[in-house]
């Protein structure tokens, strides 16, 4: 699709790859799926901003809108918060307003979905930040280039990074003195990991879980094909990008650089994606880890926070939800993910996409370089809901009420690890992620089932693949 105008019937097609919105390409009476707090009403000639309801407090969203108004007191600004159960849900919707005509100006993408709206929703900023640059400088010198790259698609720049979050691995101090096991160091291994959770488990009762992870693209099995060296889907990068890398970083931080990532040919059934799940299927069978179908993390603070859960991944998020939970900041710590083949980390970004069918897109690119500002990022998160991309907000004050001590691993795992990259997420991401949930289920069931459920996992990824998104 190349018009700027997408047409209903596109929306509706696309809508129906994401998890949860089947509902979408039946037929236009399954809008039901939108609130009434949802719908934005008629044009007020407001510039609208869409964001996931979850990711900021109706606080921060008021700072957000003052900010902005004290700034631009000439642009009418109204943020919708899009009650969502994920992004997947949130696409979704959004989708289904663009469809309905009231699509927002502006939208809170994340990882999961920058190609999504890059290919076929958005609006590459190029032109902006060229015309920028020098106002700009001191934004790019203070945000990792990995974070900058992950918002590029095919050599363009679609979104200005606000946050991100890796998986690191959070442990319970109180699990670590019951089994009577040291802190790992940052370079321990996945058989160190194993260790650790064989000791844990010894020591405590039949109602703990060494090791909680959630099934899902971030977080569920891509750290540990990270790890050994390799991933669902073939990764290269795009041409082009020469003229940001060239602009704002220096010679030593634009090596390597390219045009965004590219996420191609699926792998599922490579001996090293196996090797992974035939790992993880050995801890699920001698009881270390939970199983994928039972992982969904609903109530995981409150188990983690009790002493019912010894490690986990999480990002910087986790500090703010651990401390809302009453857990003290010397009750857990961070270290990053162990290393098998490699010590390569997964990550997931955010920031404002803007929309093709925005009328107001120079107003909206005055909104995304607000958003992107040190003290605006600040009021938004001051509970450390998340990582901030700026690199010069992560210090010693801001998780000194909530921890962690080794708080420097968040950003750190960027810069300690210069191959550590985002989770693959092609423009068809949602139908990657439901068959890779799907299967990644029935694989561990017990050790072999391994490879069976990834045979069918190739073909499912092969066939979403071979769609034009």
């Amino acid at each position: 699709m190349t018009d700027s105008q997408p047409t209903r019937r596109t929306l509706l097609r696309y809508g129906a790859y994401g998890a949860g919105a089947a509902a979408l390409a039946g037929t236009a009476a399954n809008w039901d799926r939108l609130t009434a707090a949802d719908i934005p009403g008629r044009d007020d000639g407001a510039l609208v901003v869409a964001t996931l309801g979850s990711a900021f407090d109706q606080t921060a969203v008021g700072y957000l809108s003052e900010g902005f108004r004290e700034l631009h007191p000439d642009i009418q600004l109204r943020v919708n918060a899009v009650q969502a159960v994920d992004w997947s849900d949130f696409f979704a919707k959004i989708l289904t307003q663009i469809a309905a005509g009231t699509a927002p100006d502006l939208v809170y993408v994340a990882t999961e979905g920058v190609q999504l709206f890059a290919q076929r929703l958005g609006v590459a900023l190029d032109h902006w930040v060229r015309r920028d640059a020098d106002e700009l400088r001191e934004y790019f010198a203070d945000v990792h280039p990995s974070l900058v790259e992950s918002m590029m698609y095919e050599g363009s720049l679609y979104q200005l990074p606000v946050e991100f979050n890796a998986a690191d691995i959070y442990l319970n101090k109180q699990v670590l003195r019951r089994a009577d096991a040291d802190f790992p160091p940052p370079d321990w291994t996945r058989d160190d990991f194993t260790a650790l959770l064989r000791r844990m488990k010894r020591s405590s009762d039949s109602h703990f879980t060494p090791y909680f992870w959630t099934n899902r693209l971030w977080g569920g099995v891509m750290p540990w094909l990270f790890a050994n060296d390799t991933n669902l889907l073939a990764e290269s990068k795009a041409p082009g990008g020469d003229w940001l890398w060239n602009t704002f970083y220096p010679a030593e931080q634009r090596q390597g650089r390219g045009g965004g990532f590219r996420w191609t040919t699926p792998q599922a059934t490579d001996d090293r994606v196996e090797e992974a799940y035939e790992y993880l299927a050995s801890l699920v069978s001698d009881g270390l880890c939970s199983r994928p179908e039972g992982g969904n993390g609903n109530n995981l603070v409150g188990v983690f926070s009790t002493g019912r859960v010894g490690v986990t991944p999480a990002g910087g998020f986790w500090a703010g939800g651990l401390h809302l939970a009453g857990m003290r900041p010397d009750g857990y710590d961070v270290q990053y993910f162990p290393r098998w083949r490699t010590q390569r980390m997964q990550y997931g970004a955010a920031g404002y996409a803007l929309l093709r069918t925005s009328k107001k897109q120079d107003e909206a690119w005055e909104f995304i370089k607000y958003a992107a500002r040190t003290d605006t990022l600040t009021r938004l998160f001051r509970t450390n809901q998340t990582t901030p991309a700026r690199r010069s907000m992560l210090n010693s004050a801001r998780y000194a009420e909530t921890g962690p001590s080794r708080w420097q691993v968040f950003y750190d795992t960027l810069d300690r690890f210069p191959d550590t990259g985002p989770i693959p997420a092609p423009p068809q991401v949602a139908e990657v992620e439901q068959v890779l949930l799907k299967h990644t289920g029935s694989a561990l069931a017990s050790p072999r089932s391994v490879r069976p459920a990834l045979r069918r996992l190739q073909g499912d990824l092969e066939k979403a693949m071979e769609r034009d998104a």
